[in-house]
């Protein structure tokens, strides 16, 4: 690893929401002041998931944690760590050794909440003095409410699950997204008279409520083999699209228990499979349902396209 000094802000961040913003703001601000690199340091899998055994469905991928990281807050490098590894690591081996010794970093930033190493002995009080000790400096961020509610992870699944998208924006700070490549559907958007991009959820990534939504869709660039800025041979990035988004199986077209995320893109023309697209979901229109036809399931759609519309208001 590249020997720089780094502010660095300690979390798992799932879904960088409005708390975690707070920490990450804190980072750039004293990162510039500093002359450091805006870091953020997170683990390879959910720590709760890990710890209790039962499977916790996260609110973005790593790659999603990565690009809000940076692009709504600025921070340049993300250090992703194995939890068993951490979890196994005394608190002051995790400080001392690897935070200043390995990553050399100068200010550390975490919530009232964190905690780690072994068993879970380090704390934000601990952190704080020993980092006093070492001469690092050091933040420890209280909690962010919204409406009297304390934002976190835990309560935007809630909310991301019973569909309620224009709550989880609002607490998330930015939409919900789900960023895949394009997959082969059944081509029902040409059947309908609406270009169609076809996605498969992750394992592990929490399913939405099933239903239609008002989404945007940003096809985003497409990047060279050694992952160097793209050029001007290589496709751009396109969008926003807005576009009417169903989650589910499909049951009027009997697409089985397969649960897809197919987005019926509003003017927009064009052939996207094996592109990677990003779908920012902002508000649920209806339930998902079985239509007598696929007529009446199109006249259906160009209805939610109005609804669509209406909200962007394009």
């Amino acid at each position: 690893m590249e020997k720089q000094r780094r502010v660095i802000a300690l979390g798992f961040f799932d879904g960088v929401h409005m708390g975690h913003g707070a920490l990450l703001r804190r980072v750039k601000e004293t990162a510039d002041r500093l002359g450091a690199v805006p870091a953020a340091f997170t683990f390879d899998r959910s720590p709760a998931a890990a710890i209790t055994g039962k499977a916790v469905p996260l609110l973005s991928t790593l790659e999603d944690r990565n690009a809000l990281m940076n692009g709504l807050y600025g921070i340049q490098e993300l250090v992703v760590a194995p939890f068993h590894t951490m979890q196994h690591m005394d608190w002051k081996d995790f400080i001392q050794s690897y935070l200043v010794g390995e990553l050399r970093v100068v200010h550390v930033v975490a919530g009232h909440d964190f905690h780690f190493g072994y068993m879970g002995e380090g704390n934000p009080e601990r952190l704080k003095a020993k980092c006093q000790a070492l001469g690092v400096g050091c933040n420890i961020i209280p909690k962010v409410e919204l409406d009297g509610v304390t934002v976190s992870s835990t309560y935007i699944r809630t909310l991301i699950a019973q569909g309620e998208m224009e709550r989880a924006v609002e607490f998330l700070g930015h939409p919900y997204r789900l960023t895949r490549q394009v997959t082969h559907g059944k081509r029902l958007g040409s059947r309908l008279g609406f270009p169609t991009v076809n996605l498969r959820i992750p394992e592990g990534v929490i399913v939405p409520a099933f239903g239609v939504y008002a989404t945007r869709v940003w096809v985003l660039p497409v990047w060279p083999d050694n992952h160097e800025p793209p050029g001007p041979q290589h496709l751009p990035g396109e969008g926003p699209y807005m576009a009417v988004t169903n989650v589910g199986v499909r049951p009027t077209v009997e697409d089985g228990d397969q649960v897809t995320v197919e987005s019926f893109l509003l003017d927009f023309d064009g052939d996207l499979y094996g592109r990677t697209v990003r779908v920012e979901f902002y508000k649920y229109l209806r339930s998902e349902r079985k239509f007598p036809s696929v007529e009446a399931l199109a006249e259906e759609i160009q209805h939610n396209a109005d609804q669509t519309r209406e909200f962007f208001g394009g």
